[in-house]
């Protein structure tokens, strides 16, 4: 069996890339989320849903489900580099935002959820098998809730990109994973923010799999140096808009983003 190269999937990606700018230009609808049925995502073609939804009454759902108020989340628990007893390896950030309504309102007293790969490009848990080093000061997760304007602030290391088995020499941008609680369990937004001017990410089809440009942009931070702190932190600032025609892209629009 022959060996799929990054020249094959680039050209493949470039491809999907010039039929959708041409959709668009005659008249077709912009495309807001990612496919999910994308080719050269290989395992999207097994994973992605083929059947109905199955409607749950959200009222029996929420009897069993958590609930998060201020008294669950430590504020430290917005720290991911003093969870150890020593200082994790790797750039140190703050990255800040806020959570939006479609309307620019804040959403108040949101859960967010973050986890991510260490600076090696690491995560913690046993099906990774990336020969990279694990920081042993460094678990990559974190939460908090967001104040009365809809802010939220975390500080930790700057993740770093990893290999991933879709085709040779396949590696992945470095990202970090947000989960957004509403106020229902059944209300859940998990999305991928990245960094900008990541290199990978033309070659990257889990990224490309957006295939509009505007909508892939929206989950690319901005570096702020009002947030970086002198010898200390750089700053990142992403917000996160949950409806409308400008809301940020989630995974639940194609498994596994």
């Amino acid at each position: 069996m022959s060996i799929e190269t990054q020249a094959d999937l680039s050209a493949e990606m470039a491809t999907i890339a010039d039929d959708y700018a041409a959709s668009v230009a005659a008249g077709e609808p912009v495309e807001t989320g990612p496919r999910l049925d994308y080719p050269p995502y290989r395992s999207s073609l097994l994973r992605h849903p083929t059947k109905s939804l199955h409607h749950a009454d959200p009222e029996e759902v929420e009897l069993g489900a958590p609930a998060f108020g201020p008294t669950d989340v430590d504020p430290l628990e917005a720290d991911l580099t003093i969870q150890h007893g020593g200082e994790p390896v790797g750039e140190r950030m703050v990255v800040t935002g806020r959570v939006l309504d479609g309307d620019g309102r804040p959403v108040r007293h949101q859960l967010v959820e973050v986890w991510q790969a260490n600076a090696a490009g690491r995560y913690v848990h046993k099906r990774d098998q990336h020969p990279a080093p694990v920081d042993p000061n460094f678990t990559g997760v974190g939460r908090c809730l967001t104040d009365g304007d809809g802010w939220y602030r975390f500080t930790t290391i700057k993740p770093g990109p990893y290999p991933w088995r879709n085709h040779r020499n396949a590696w992945r941008p470095a990202h970090v994973h947000f989960s957004l609680f509403g106020t229902e369990f059944t209300q859940r937004l998990v999305t991928q923010m990245y960094f900008p001017g990541d290199p990978l990410f033309d070659l990257d089809p889990i990224y490309q799999s957006i295939v509009d440009p505007a909508a892939r942009d929206r989950l690319v931070a901005t570096y702020d140096h009002s947030v970086t702190t002198h010898e200390w932190a750089t700053g990142y600032r992403w917000d996160i808009v949950l409806t409308g025609s400008h809301r940020t892209v989630r995974e639940s629009d194609v498994e596994h983003l």
